[in-house]
């Protein structure tokens, strides 16, 4: 008798099973098939392999922008390289960052991430709301500000040096400006 009551049970479980199996395959062949996106710093690294060569991102019109930008308390944003054509268009492409951000160190400028930059008034005339980038809002600097530009939204990707203070924080406390001196931009930077 206890093994038809456990045979019953065991069949009852494996028709659940078998039914279940089928309902999920149902459900899956509903869902696109596409292949997810990636993430905003998957998307930022293929965009800047190239870049981590100074000299290809110049070739790229990448400038040196004033220059090693530390922070207010702690850490630095590095020494940006900036496309002006591509702040002002107006747009923002997770494959076209406004900005590298490089770090002296070794001897070297290496990549450690990049800025999304957006004039706010170019923004603004086009849009309802504030610039979003692949989930991530980007922060509104008002004007006049230490960079001299009018006010913008940016946005950083800590891509190539990881921030312990998050991804998209525009202070990097891995990152400093002591090494770097203006005689370390290279050939072709303008200051």
């Amino acid at each position: 008798m206890k093994t038809k009551f456990y045979m019953l049970i065991g069949l009852t479980a494996l028709a659940l099973l078998a039914f279940s199996a089928v309902a999920l395959a149902k459900t899956n062949d509903l869902q696109p098939t596409m292949a997810p996106e990636g993430t905003l710093v998957e998307k930022v690294r293929q965009a800047t392999q190239e870049f981590k060569d100074i000299e290809t991102a110049e070739a790229a019109g990448y400038g040196l922008f004033h220059g090693c930008v530390s922070g207010p308390q702690e850490g630095a944003m590095g020494v940006h390289f900036v496309n002006g054509d591509l702040v002002g268009d107006g747009v923002l492409d997770p494959m076209r960052p406004e900005a590298l951000l490089y770090e002296f160190k070794n001897g070297e400028m290496q990549l450690t991430g990049v800025e999304y930059v957006v004039i706010a008034e170019a923004w603004d005339a086009n849009n309802e709301a504030p610039p979003v980038l692949m989930g991530q809002l980007l922060n509104y600097v008002g004007s006049p500000n230490r960079y001299g530009i009018p006010a913008f939204y940016e946005l950083h990707v800590w891509a190539w040096n990881p921030n312990p203070l998050g991804t998209f924080v525009d202070w990097n406390p891995k990152v400093s400006c002591d090494s770097y001196t203006a005689g370390d931009a290279p050939h072709g930077a303008s200051h």
